[in-house]
């Protein structure tokens, strides 16, 4: 008899983050959660933050949102783990499902050789 546990490897195309269900937690998800191919699930201690192919989470759009400075300090402590190639910036922190797509910020080299 044969078994298989989480064999499947097909590309999600999805990448994500968790971030803590606190104020500034709530309204970075909030923010997020209005684009487009974001989808927010929240837990009392935490919200998840999934999109597809790509997050970013724009510095200066989140200020204006909370009223108060955010930057990659603020990011690093509202959120825990994530999924995807995680860049950051100095003005945004951004996720990507495919290396390829972020080829040109972590150095991952797609020529074949």
């Amino acid at each position: 008899m044969s078994m298989q546990f989480g064999s499947e490897a097909t590309f999600s195309n999805m990448c994500g983050v968790t971030l803590m269900n606190t104020p500034v937690g709530r309204v970075v998800a909030e923010v997020m959660g209005g684009k487009e191919g974001v989808e927010l699930t929240e837990y009392p201690s935490m919200i998840r933050v999934d999109g597809t192919r790509l997050l970013s989470f724009d510095y200066e759009e989140l200020t204006e949102a909370l009223g108060t400075e955010f930057d990659g300090s603020v990011f690093e402590e509202i959120s825990s783990t994530h999924y995807g190639r995680m860049v950051h910036l100095d003005d945004k922190t951004m996720l990507f499902a495919s290396p390829e797509d972020a080829a040109e910020y972590i150095g991952f080299d797609l020529s074949v050789h």
